[in-house]
Parts: structure tokens; sequence; C-alpha cells
């Protein structure tokens, strides 16, 4: 059995996971240092495992500066982020901590869609700013029902499995997309993602951020979800061309967002955080003129809304009207919202979860 000499921390982990590491190895912390590159020059043949996570990953050229390393740990789910075919090719050995994450990563996807949906930090925001004592007991308008509506899950790994399973205790129907339909799962399968965004109502996206699905949510995806339709992304940030997301948010071609994840972390674009020119006058919760408070949809070409987990204020995005949803009435929520199959929405087989 080989027995790890050093091992190099690429970043900060779980303090409960760093402490266990550092009582049991020699443990070195990368991020100590001033001059990474330099320091990997010249004590690079010193470690023969690198522990890293999820979110921080190995770059190519510190793995290339590290000759004697025969494994890497990777704490979280995804290795979008370690140089995992050069690793291969040394015979370097690649581990990663599947399950840990199923539960928690279900709960923001969760979390996001009852938010975006409900509108609940939104109306947090809104009375803590003073607009209900401003704008009357109506003023704040209706979010939309969750219970009863349909789901499509892209990606049908555990986690989206586990996600899924979510949906039971909301009466919710699922379907979902993948390359090939998943052994053993109750849901049934939509081979084309077009017609999968085009029958739900939250697309909810949770699909591995390798190369291949690099802007798999694009402008016809998102087109097809529609109006009416929400996107939940707690897989990539690259999975979603965001350009296209916001395009879409900006016209009204989508209803709104829930995102967990976002195409260059940590840079996120300034409209979508409300310090670009057309953000933050949204905090005056402005309507259409022709939406008194309290009544009526707003028109196609109004901003979508968005809801973001870890950014800044995204729900107040591109001068979001406060009323945003077609339909949105109080007789829409008492009523299931799952929307009629037409012309434009292909019929699909119906389908029992267990």
């Amino acid at each position: 059995m080989h027995t790890l000499n050093r091992i190099l921390q690429a970043g900060k982990l779980v303090p409960a996971l760093e402490q266990a590491l550092h009582a049991r190895y020699s443990v070195h912390r990368l991020a100590d240092e001033p001059d990474p590159a330099a320091f990997l020059a010249e004590h690079g043949a010193q470690f023969d495992a690198v522990v890293t996570s999820a979110a921080i990953g190995l770059p190519a050229q510190h793995l290339a500066a590290l000759p004697s390393v025969k494994v890497i740990s990777s704490f979280g789910v995804g290795l979008d982020k370690v140089p995992v075919e050069e690793a291969k090719a040394r015979g370097i050995a690649v581990g990663y901590t599947p399950d840990v994450l199923n539960d928690c990563v279900a709960d923001t996807a969760f979390a996001l869609l009852l938010d975006v949906a409900r509108r609940t930090a939104e109306a947090d925001r809104f009375v803590r700013a003073g607009q209900w004592a401003r704008l009357g007991g109506n003023s704040f308008g209706l979010g939309r029902k969750v219970s009863g509506a349909r789901m499509g899950v892209v990606g049908m790994g555990r986690i989206g499995q586990t996600i899924a399973r979510r949906s039971l205790g909301f009466d919710m129907e699922v379907r979902y997309h993948t390359r090939r339909p998943v052994t053993g799962v109750p849901w049934a399968h939509e081979p084309s993602l077009t017609a999968l965004a085009t029958w739900c109502d939250f697309l909810v996206v949770i699909t591995s951020g390798v190369p291949s699905t690099r802007h798999l949510i694009n402008e016809e995806v998102l087109n097809a979800l529609g109006p009416r339709g929400f996107l939940i992304n707690v897989a990539r940030g690259t999975v979603v061309d965001e350009a296209a997301l916001i395009r879409a948010l900006q016209d009204g071609r989508i209803a709104g967002a829930g995102l967990d994840v976002f195409e260059n972390e940590p840079q996120v674009p300034e409209v979508l955080t409300g310090h670009g020119q057309r953000g933050a006058a949204a905090a005056h919760c402005q309507r259409h003129p022709r939406n008194p408070p309290g009544h009526g949809p707003a028109r196609h070409g109004q901003p979508g809304r968005l809801r973001a987990h870890g950014a800044a204020d995204l729900s107040r995005l591109l001068n979001t009207p406060l009323f945003l949803f077609a339909n949105h009435s109080h007789d829409h929520e008492t009523q299931p919202h799952r929307r009629p199959m037409d012309r434009r929405r292909p019929h699909l087989p119906e389908h029992q979860p267990l």
C-alpha cells in the first residue's frame, strides 16, 4: 500500500475536513503561497497527493508541476475543473464524493423554484422597502402555483433523481431529458430537449458541466420554454448560454430564472446584479401602466424575473414590472396552472410516477 508523504491542498475546504486532513497527514495549503506557480516550480516534486474541491479544481499547469502525484481527491460533485485526461494519461487516480451533496443540491433547486414562482424573497424586499404601505394592500400581486405543475429535469443522475423525488410532495408531473433513457426510474424520458422545454412549467438543469454540454440551454430551448416557463439551474454555469438567458429575460420570452451558478464565476454580468445601467431601478417595483395594483398580467415583452442564490439582489433585474406573468389572477391562483396542450405543444404520453 502506498503511503502518502505530503498532500497539497489546492484551496479552502470545509473546516472539519481541513482539520481531519491536517491531523492525519502533512498538508500544505497552496493558497498560503503568494506565488503558487513559483512555489510549485520549486517544491512540486515533494507532493504525492492533491486535495481540492469541485469549486476550486486543479489547473492543468499546476498538475504539470506535480511530477510525483499519485492521486487527486476532490470534495464535491463534478470534475469539470480537474484535468482528468491529463491525470488519466499519467496514471493518476482521481476521486470525488458522489451522493454527499444530493440532498443539499436538490433542496437548493426547490428553494429557487419556490422562490421564483411564489416571489417569497421579492415580497420580503417589497415589505422592507415600505412599498406595501405606500401602494396598498393588493399592490404586490400573486405568484405562480407550484403544486400540480410540470417539471422537466435535464439530467437524471443521482441529484436529478433526488430532485424528481422531491416533486412528489407537490403533486408535480415529471419528465426528463438525457442522451439515453435511464434504467430503473419511474419518470418518462423525453429525447428532445426543446420538446421537454415546451411541455414543462419549470425546467430544472442538473447535468454535468463538460464541453459537450456547453450552452446546452440555448436560445432555441429558452424560446421553447416560453413566457410562462421558468429556468432553474443548479448544474454548472457553462451549461446555460448566459447572454441568451439575459436576452430572454429582458424580452419576456421566459417567465423567470433561479440561478445557483453562473457562466464566468465569480464574475456575474452587471445587468444581473442590478449594478449595470439597466438594473437597480427595479427596486421601485415598477408595474406596467395598464396593470392597476393587484390586478392583471404583464404584457408579453416585459422582462422576466430572476431569482439567484449567492449573488446580489438579482430578483430586481432589468426594471422588473411588479406583475410579471400572463394570466395571473386570483382565479388562476386557485386552479392548476398546467399549460394546456395545443398544436405548439406536442402531446407526450401520460406517465404516472411511483
